[in-house]
């Protein structure tokens, strides 16, 4: 496969599936289905989904628990978390990168989570892009925050993650986006210790 960017690479190689055996595990699967609760507490009529970058679909199993009925579909890089989603039942898995994805039919509800923060930021413009015209009611991000872009050190590799507010970006690139909700997870949580992730929910007017 050609990538556009060294970021692709990264994920899609060795790095990556090192982040899968990561991701795993039931403790961390209830620590998102808690985090997803409160998302969609916030919205109505989520019929369809879809994850921009859904690696081994722990994110995609929350949701399921929550949403048993609606249908969920991935999109993902990396070849062996591709393995581990097509073990769900999802409607249908791309393997490709996010930025090769182009708009099938649209979705209720439009999500990344630990995706936008890896992504080459001369890239991000065009992934907003994709994430809008793929919703037809709820966007969703679930990424590091930071008031300005910054790129940070990661695992001891440069130019891997990058922090920024992507909700403002993106609500200031789609005027008919409004910002419907938004909260934080913190990693000293009591009973749900996830990444310090801000999630930002909005809905297409």
């Amino acid at each position: 496969m050609d990538y556009q960017t060294e970021q692709e690479k990264f994920w899609a190689g060795s790095f990556g599936n090192d982040y899968n055996k990561r991701e795993s595990g039931e403790d961390r699967l209830a620590w998102k289905t808690y985090l997803f609760a409160s998302i969609l507490a916030k919205t109505h009529g989520v019929n369809s989904v879809i994850e921009f970058g859904a690696n081994i679909g722990l994110n995609l199993a929350a949701i399921c628990r929550l949403l048993p009925t609606s249908k969920l579909n991935a999109i993902e890089i990396n070849s062996e978390a591709v393995q581990e989603l097509k073990k769900l039942d999802l409607t249908s898995v791309h393997e490709m990168s996010i930025l090769e994805y182009a708009e099938e039919k649209q979705h209720d509800f439009v999500f990344s989570m630990g995706v936008l923060i890896h992504i080459n930021p001369t890239k991000l413009d065009d992934i907003y892009q994709r994430m809008y015209d793929a919703t037809h009611k709820y966007l969703c991000v679930i990424e590091y925050y930071n008031p300005s872009p910054v790129s940070i050190n990661y695992r001891g590799n440069e130019e891997k993650l990058f922090k920024r507010d992507f909700a403002g970006e993106i609500m200031d690139k789609f005027q008919n986006l409004k910002l419907v909700d938004y909260g934080f997870a913190y990693h000293r949580d009591n009973n749900f210790p996830l990444d310090d992730f801000n999630w930002f929910l909005m809905e297409k007017n």
